[in-house]
C-alpha cells in the first residue's frame, strides 16, 4: 500500500511514528474512537480529484460527467460532486429524490437509466426536467410519450442499445450482450429513433450504451462506441441528427495493491483516447457515467476485531462488520484489501476475516495472509466506497453503519449510525 499522502489511487496511508492509519491527514483510530464502528470513511479530496481527471482527459470536447448515483448514493458525496461539476446517471425515482435533495441545481445534468422505469418515477422525472431518459425498450417509449403528452411536455430520450460488444467482467455486472435484460438490439434501433421523431410528444436527443462495470481495458469501450457513431452518422443521413452520445460507465479499479491500475491518470487517459478515437467525427456532447472508478478507493470500512478463534487448523478473525454491511466479498466473490490500523509486530498467518452474521457465506478474505491482530484491534477494508454502503441491509436485524467524509484535516459525519427506533419505524404489530 503506498504511503504518499496525495497518491489518487489510495488516500489511506500510514501517518505517524507509530504508522497508524490515516485517510487524508485523519486517524482512523480516532474516528473509530468518536463515532464506534463499523465505519465507513471517506476521502472527499479523492472523490473531486478523480472526477477532475475524467473533466480534464475531454477538456477538448463539450462533455458531461454524469456520476453514476448506484456507487455510492450519499448525499453528501452527491452535494460535493455537484459543486464540482458533476451530473448523474440515476437508475430509479429515490437516486434521483436523493440527487434533488443534495442539489435541486442539477436537475438539468441528470440522466435516468434502468430497465424498469415507473409511470410514477417518469413523472417525477418529467417534472424535474431531467437531461434525458435512457429508455430500454419499445414499450418503455410508448409509457414515456404518454406521461410527457399528459403533462403537456416534450421528453427528450436516448435509446439504450445493446452492441454487442464482450466486456472481461464478473458475468453478473457484464451487461453489453444479446443474452442480457439491458438495453435495444442496435440493429433495431434506426427504425425506433425513425417513428419515434415523428411523435410530437418525444425528442430524439441521444445514444446510450453501457456494456458492464469493473471493465479494465479500453478496447471494449471503444468497440461499442464505434458501432454506437456509426449508428448515429446513419441516422443524421437520414434526418435525425442526436446532440449526445452516451458512453456510459464501467471502467474499472485495482483492489489489489501495486496493480497496473495504480496510476489512475493514465488508465482515465487511456478510457479517454479509446472513445475519442472511436466517436469518429460526431462533433455533439459526450456524456460518460463513472461511479467505481470515482468512489470506490475513496472509501474504507473500518471494523474491530471482536474474537481470534481457532477451528482446527483453520484461524478465524471476527470482526463487528459483516456481509450486511459489506456484502461484495460473499456476493461477487470480491477481493478487499485488509490492513490493521495499527500493525503489530509479528509474523504473518493464515487467517479467514469473517463477520458475525449467522451465515456461512458471511466472510471478508479467505486464507488470507496478515499481520498478527487480537481482539480490540481495527482493520480497514480498503476501497470500500463503491456499492459498500449502497447495497448494505439489515440482516440479521443489524444496524447499518455511520458514515463521516473527510477533507485534509477536516472531518465530518454524513450519516449517523443507524438505531433500533429506525429499524422498527415503519412495521406495525
Amino acid at each position: 500500500m503506498k504511503s504518499d499522502q496525495n497518491n489518487l489511487s489510495r488516500p489511506f496511508h500510514a501517518a505517524g511514528a507509530r504508522g497508524v492509519l490515516a485517510c487524508d491527514g485523519v486517524s482512523l483510530q480516532a474516528l473509530a474512537k468518536q463515532y464506534g464502528t463499523p465505519l465507513y470513511v471517506y476521502s472527499g479530496t479523492q472523490i473531486v480529484e478523480r472526477l477532475r481527471l475524467f473533466q480534464s482527459a475531454f477538456a477538448g470536447r463539450e462533455h458531461l460527467v454524469c456520476y453514476a448515483v448506484k456507487a455510492n448514493s450519499s448525499l453528501a458525496i452527491l452535494k460535493l460532486l455537484a459543486e464540482n461539476g458533476a451530473g448523474f446517471d440515476i437508475v430509479s425515482g429515490g437516486e434521483l429524490a436523493r440527487v434533488l435533495a443534495a442539489a435541486p441545481e442539477a436537475a438539468g445534468r441528470v440522466v435516468f437509466s434502468g430497465v424498469g422505469k415507473t409511470a410514477e418515477e417518469i413523472d417525477a422525472a418529467l417534472d424535474a426536467k431531467i437531461l434525458e431518459f435512457n429508455v430500454e425498450s419499445e414499450s418503455e417509449l410508448a409509457l414515456l410519450a404518454s406521461r410527457a403528452k399528459k403533462r403537456g411536455v416534450k421528453a427528450r430520450f436516448a435509446l439504450r442499445v445493446n452492441p454487442d460488444v464482450f466486456a472481461d467482467t464478473h458475468p453478473y455486472i457484464s451487461t453489453g450482450l444479446r443474452e442480457h435484460k439491458f438495453g435495444i438490439d442496435i440493429r433495431q434501433a434506426a427504425a425506433i429513433y425513425r417513428a419515434a421523431a415523428k411523435n410530437k410528444w418525444l425528442e430524439p436527443h441521444g445514444i446510450s450504451v453501457h456494456i458492464g462495470s469493473q471493465i479494465r481495458s479500453a478496447d471494449p469501450f471503444g468497440a461499442a462506441i464505434r458501432r454506437v457513431s456509426k449508428l448515429a452518422a446513419q441516422l443524421r443521413s437520414e434526418g435525425v441528427s442526436l446532440c449526445v452520445i452516451d458512453a456510459g460507465g464501467g471502467l474499472g479499479i485495482d483492489y489489489h495493491a501495486g496493480g497496473d491500475a495504480s496510476d489512475p491518470a493514465a488508465k482515465v487517459a487511456e478510457y479517454a483516447a479509446a472513445i475519442e478515437k472511436a466517436l469518429d467525427g460526431f462533433e455533439g456532447r459526450l456524456l460518460i457515467e463513472p461511479g467505481r472508478f470515482i468512489v470506490a478507493q475513496a472509501g474504507a470500512l473500518v471494523t474491530r476485531v471482536l474474537n481470534v478463534k481457532k477451528n482446527g487448523k483453520k484461524t478465524f478473525v471476527i470482526t463487528d462488520a459483516a456481509m450486511n454491511d459489506l456484502i461484495r466479498p460473499a456476493l461477487y466473490q470480491a477481493y478487499h484489501e485488509i490492513v490493521p490500523v495499527k500493525p503489530r509486530a509479528g509474523r504473518t498467518r493464515v487467517v479467514d476475516v469473517v463477520g458475525p452474521v449467522c451465515e456461512t457465506g458471511d466472510f471478508f478474505a479467505r486464507d488470507r495472509e496478515m499481520k498478527p491482530v487480537e481482539a480490540g484491534d481495527l482493520l480497514a477494508l480498503l476501497d470500500a466506497g463503491a456499492y459498500g454502503m449502497a447495497q448494505s441491509s439489515n440482516y440479521n436485524s443489524r444496524m447499518r453503519p455511520a458514515e463521516v467524509l473527510v477533507e485534509g484535516k477536516k472531518y465530518r459525519l454524513v450519516r449517523r449510525r443507524e438505531e433500533m427506533r429506525d429499524l422498527l419505524a415503519t412495521e406495525m404489530v
